[in-house]
């Protein structure tokens, strides 16, 4: 039943009251009648018989005596079908790109369905990027949710969409992909627009766009209707999915303001104490289930404010995924591409997903080796900050050469090198050649001997 009220309370911001209302739903859909125009919004607050509406839309003009307001006794919901694929919406899933409206018998709630944590798969199976920093180093899984840390100027979208081009599973299936965007600029939303098309993969992307100009509080719907739309195809069509969200840190920022608006009590730097609860909402979807050939697989772009990650949104965001991908603006100013800065990037899936069976059998001491040698050149760069790189002994000036080479050679590639994991795997092991053998802790005797000689007397 769809009941209508003309009682304004007030209007702040995106925000109405409304009161003498009863009978009425948390997040329950509001539509918003005013001079001939029509806009939605959700039930954010219940107050006795004073409701108060999150609009999605540009209130400016708004007038508290010209407002008609109607409640549905349900959550917004959206059509699906398999025609989405190739299609562009804007925040609240409204096609943009003139296709035409998406007709459907089913229509499903942004909110998404409880997922029963037992009917949860593990997730097991590597996907390879063809980007050797990933593959070998922070190795992505199907199913699972890792994240992009990286910070204003730096070529994250890049290397997204890098990721969209190239990834595959070592089986024969294919990837479909939802991208969803918050607050970009116009020229971010034609780069992966145009980026998908070159790749020849633009029929195969669901794109929900909310851009820079785009109302604040659409931004809080846009990753819920990517994900609802994730959700369908992967878990009804059976279909694996790949979920690319951008920029994480600009709906943070829309839910502090609201939250600011709706005058609640702010937690670090201002934003709501329910930011991590908000956050595992969205991260959470995620996943694969028993029984359904399906996936979702996540990767959330969030830029970090002044590259700190300590600050809230990277913080929490680590607790509730399995791991981050650090884009290092130190490795980005000296023309590495991608800059993963790999020392502090993790996937807490990778030792369930690679080895014999799934990458190579070798994998594994490739990946604890290149990790403990690229650390330890760190400790040598700052030794010779200090005492200068002449009075270095000679086993550490071969570490600084690692350095260099793992730098320019194993993480830095070009935007289009789309490199198998046997390519990575073996220059790993030849740029691991440069260090004695004496020096590799984390390589067993059968791998120095099938990938590095053997020769234990080796300078």
């Amino acid at each position: 039943m769809i009941k209508e009220y003309t009682r304004i309370k007030k209007i702040e911001a995106s925000i109405i009251e409304l009161e003498k209302v009863s009978d009425i739903a948390y997040s329950a859909v509001v539509k918003i009648n005013t001079l001939g125009q029509e806009f939605i919004g959700q039930v954010v607050k219940i107050d006795e018989d004073t409701v108060t509406v999150e609009v999605f839309g540009d209130t400016q003009n708004f007038s508290i005596y010209d407002i008609v307001v109607e409640f549905n006794e349900k959550p917004l919901e959206i059509p699906l079908n398999e025609s989405i694929l190739g299609r562009t919406f804007n925040g609240v899933a409204r096609p943009i790109d003139n296709g035409g409206e998406i007709y459907s018998d089913k229509f499903y709630s942004v909110e998404g369905k409880p997922l029963n944590p037992v009917s949860r798969q593990y997730p097991r199976n590597f996907i390879q990027t063809g980007i050797s920093s990933i593959d070998i180093l922070t190795t992505l899984i199907r199913g699972q949710k890792l994240p992009i840390f990286s910070g204003s100027g730096m070529p994250h979208n890049e290397i997204a969409a890098q990721i969209v081009r190239q990834a595959k599973l070592k089986t024969d299936e294919d990837f479909c992909f939802v991208f969803a965007a918050m607050g970009i600029k116009k020229d971010e939303a034609m780069f992966f627009d145009d980026a998908f098309t070159k790749a020849g993969v633009k029929n195969k992307v669901v794109m929900y766009e909310n851009l820079a100009d785009d109302p604040i509080m659409e931004r809080l719907i846009t990753p819920k209707c990517a994900l609802t739309a994730a959700e369908y195809l992967a878990f009804e069509k059976n279909k694996h999915v790949l979920v690319i969200i951008t920029d994480i840190t600009s709906y943070a920022e829309a839910l502090r303001e609201v939250s600011s608006i709706r005058q609640e009590v702010p937690s670090r730097k201002g934003y709501p104490g329910y930011l991590y609860s908000d956050l595992a909402s969205l991260y959470e979807r995620a996943g694969m289930i028993k029984g359904i050939n399906g996936s979702v697989t996540l990767i959330p772009i969030l830029t970090m404010p002044n590259d700190d990650i300590t600050h809230p949104i990277p913080d929490l965001t680590g607790y509730i995924t399995e791991g981050q991908i650090v884009v290092d603006r130190g490795l980005n100013q000296k023309g590495i591409y991608p800059p993963i800065n790999v020392l502090p990037s993790l996937s807490r899936l990778m030792k369930d997903g690679i080895g014999e069976g799934y990458t190579r059998d070798d994998h594994d001491d490739l990946m604890n080796q290149l990790y403990e040698s690229y650390s330890k050149v760190q400790e040598i760069r700052n030794i010779s900050q200090i005492v200068g790189e002449d009075d270095l002994s000679d086993v550490d000036k071969k570490f600084l050469k690692f350095g260099k080479i793992f730098e320019n050679k194993f993480l830095s590639q070009d935007q289009y090198e789309n490199r198998s994991i046997e390519e990575s795997l073996d220059l790993g092991w030849d740029i691991l050649k440069i260090l004695p053998l004496d020096q590799l802790h984390r390589v067993s005797d059968k791998n120095k001997a099938k990938f590095l000689g053997g020769n234990n007397d080796r300078d």
